[in-house]
This record gives structure tokens, C-alpha cells and sequence, in this order.
């Protein structure tokens, strides 16, 4: 007991109380804000390497979004970048972040299914599938579940089998060597049958969106539950958006 009070005492807690007010520090890149200013929105659309910023009005879709932070830099007085963590959402048009919005992106809960508020109030086991993903978004992932961050104090847990899992995590753009993978492991798991998009990438395919080696079908076919913005997500991004998608209070 003595030691493992001195081990305590020596380390400090090591793990983060509070998920939601957390304050992260540069260089980290959360929710952007577009501010109600003459420039050349034109120019500043054609800036981003991705196409994720659109015109009339001045958008930045954060399912496209690799929060490079290219814009800011070149356009600080239009566009900067917060440290709001708390991004997810289970509807896509809320991901497009618009000039002059205040409204934060965050999930609506009158929108989750029931069978998931019914079945996964607390507790949600996830199989976490990588299809065709760089390892960035899958490192955070298992970084969700370490002593810093301990998601599973939520309940929430990544399973080895789809057959154990209430639903699937997707990281990576999805190649067409892994959409049937993919598929196979939905088919297996058990109701409510969850999706997630974790990743820039999983939302939209990312840098590789125009790949001919991706099949994103099964991403078109079927209702996603969260979409997990970020490039790749924060841990506190990926548990905020799967704890509020089970409707925690």
C-alpha cells in the first residue's frame, strides 16, 4: 500500500480528470473560426491544398480539413484556429464551419438513434478497423486508452472481434483492398451495429480522395453514427464525440 501511495505521490495523476475542459496548447489545431472580414475569398479557397474551404459564404468543411493551418497563416486576420477539442458530430453538414458562425460543432443527441441511447448508455465496445490508414489516426486511438487518457473509465473498450463489438471504427480512406474487410466486420457485429468515422481520412478520403485505389461504397451505403474530424483526431476529440454519442449527461 505504502509503495503504491508513493508511487502516486512521485508521478502525480497521470491521467486527465476533466475531458471537456481541458485546455490544449499550440501547436494543436481545433475548431477554426472565420471572421466577417473583406478579403479575397476566392483566393483564400484556391490556397487550400485539399478543397476543403468553399465560397459564398466562406466555408471550411472539417471532414475535408487536414488542419494543416496553411490559411491561417496566410490569411490570419480572416481565419485562425482555436484549441476547441470538442469536434464531433453525427451529422456531416455540421463538419462545414461557415464566416461568422458561433454555434461550436458538437453532436445532437435528438438525432442518435434510440437503440443506441437504449443499448449503449454506458458501456460500447468498438472494433477499430484500419482500411488502408497511415498509423497517425490508429496511434491516437490507442493513445484514447492509455493512463492519460483512459477512455475505458467511460465504458468504452476496443475489442478484438466485430462479434464482440456493439459497432465499428473506421480509420483510413478506405482502399478498395479493405472494402470488403470492412463490410465482413459490420455483417459481425452485434446490434445497434455503430459506425464511426475517425480521421479526416475516413470522413472523406482525405489527400487520397481522388485515388483510384479507394472504394468508398460502403461509406455511401450506410448511415454514419459520428463522424470524428482531425488529421489525425486528438485522443480528447475521439472520446468527447463517443461519449456524447452515448448520451452521457
Amino acid at each position: 500500500m505504502f509503495r503504491s501511495l508513493s508511487i502516486v505521490f512521485h508521478n502525480g495523476k497521470q491521467f486527465i480528470p476533466d475531458i471537456r475542459g481541458t485546455k490544449l496548447a499550440p501547436p494543436f489545431r481545433g475548431l477554426p473560426v472565420i471572421r466577417r472580414v473583406r478579403a479575397d475569398d476566392k483566393k483564400i479557397a484556391a490556397f487550400c491544398p485539399v478543397g476543403a474551404i468553399s465560397t459564398a459564404p466562406l466555408s471550411i468543411d472539417l471532414g475535408k480539413c487536414v488542419f494543416c493551418g496553411e490559411c491561417a497563416f496566410a490569411f490570419p486576420e480572416k481565419i485562425s484556429f482555436t484549441s476547441d477539442h470538442i469536434i464531433s458530430t453525427n451529422i456531416r453538414e455540421r463538419l462545414v464551419v461557415k464566416e461568422g458562425d458561433e454555434l461550436p460543432v458538437r453532436t445532437d443527441r435528438d438525432v442518435i438513434r434510440p437503440e443506441i441511447k437504449r443499448i449503449c448508455g454506458r458501456s460500447l465496445k468498438l472494433r477499430e478497423i484500419s482500411a488502408a490508414g497511415d498509423n497517425s489516426a490508429e496511434w491516437e486511438m490507442t493513445a484514447s486508452g492509455n493512463v492519460q487518457f483512459d477512455m475505458s473509465r467511460f465504458g468504452i473498450e476496443f475489442v478484438a472481434s466485430p462479434k464482440h463489438a456493439d459497432g465499428i471504427l473506421i480509420t483510413g480512406p478506405v482502399s478498395e483492398n479493405m472494402a470488403r474487410a470492412v463490410e465482413i466486420c459490420y455483417e459481425a457485429a452485434a446490434d445497434p451495429q455503430i459506425i464511426i468515422l475517425a480521421g479526416t481520412d475516413a470522413i472523406s478520403g482525405g489527400i487520397f480522395k481522388e485515388s483510384s485505389a479507394l472504394q468508398r461504397d460502403f461509406v455511401a451505403r450506410h448511415k454514419i453514427d459520428l463522424y470524428i474530424p482531425g488529421n489525425p483526431p486528438h485522443p480528447l476529440t475521439i472520446i468527447n464525440g463517443i461519449v456524447d454519442l452515448m448520451n452521457w449527461d
